[in-house]
């Protein structure tokens, strides 16, 4: 049997209300975080897509930025010990952005745009050049918190992940958000209406080189071996903090 149009009105006013609950973006979540360290953070400092390039932080940590119509930004630099092997430290610089949705459950479900995210990964074991790709992971973040932190008196995010257990903790850096533009950076085709003076103009209006590679060229050898002796460092430092 069919519902009547008051029970047909009253379902749409509960789902619009249902989608508006998932739209609405939490003031406390708008602003740059960042890890103890604050060296890692988002923006143009840490990724440049016009020349395909990361600027490797002072320490390693991770960075998350909101803004309060529903883009995310988010860069990580982590090492990875060896203990079996010491030599043999890894390294991973990760950047990506999109949108993001708080839900009427309190979670949090980031959406990047595929084509832009970008990974480094150093593994000087196993590949001669730091391997260069795309990067793309959606995250969802079963709820977070903010607050004034007791012994730092500044203000800082926890994130917990989607099976409840704990991001490391994030402090505000910036507010408003220190971000790259929120659109895509890297479309894959550059062809638009209009004919070759078009196509020519949307090439020049590009803001990166969206040609991704594999692997670093051979001239970045040297920049590899710096970054490699970087995580070396950072990773034994944790090896050594656990033994003594």
């Amino acid at each position: 049997m069919s519902s009547s149009p008051c029970a047909r009105l009253a379902s749409a006013v509960l789902l619009s209300a249902s989608f508006a609950a998932a739209q609405t973006i939490p003031v406390d979540l708008v602003g740059t975080w960042s890890s103890k360290a604050n060296s890692t953070l988002t923006g143009p400092g840490f990724y440049d897509p016009v020349n395909e390039k990361f600027t490797e932080p002072a320490h390693t940590g991770i960075s998350y930025s909101f803004t309060a119509d529903g883009h995310y930004e988010e860069a990580y630099y982590r090492a990875i010990a060896n203990p079996s092997n010491p030599k043999c430290p890894k390294g991973i610089i990760q950047w990506q952005h999109g949108s993001f949705a708080f839900l009427a459950n309190g979670s949090l479900t980031l959406d990047p745009i595929a084509v832009d995210g970008r990974q480094l990964y150093s593994d000087p074991c196993q590949y001669k050049n730091s391997v260069y790709t795309r990067y793309n992971t959606t995250e969802l973040f079963e709820r977070y918190t903010v607050y004034t932190d007791p012994y730092h008196n500044i203000t800082r995010l926890d994130l917990y992940k989607f099976d409840g257990s704990p991001l490391m903790p994030l402090y505000l850096a910036y507010s408003p958000p220190q971000m790259l533009p929120t659109t895509t950076l890297n479309p894959l085709t550059t062809s638009t209406p209009g004919g070759a003076k078009a196509t020519a103009k949307a090439r020049r209006d590009l803001p990166m080189n969206h040609n991704v590679i594999n692997k670093r060229s051979p001239g970045m050898q040297q920049a590899d071996r710096w970054w490699w002796f970087g995580i070396f460092l950072t990773a034994s430092g944790g090896v050594l903090y656990f033994f003594f």
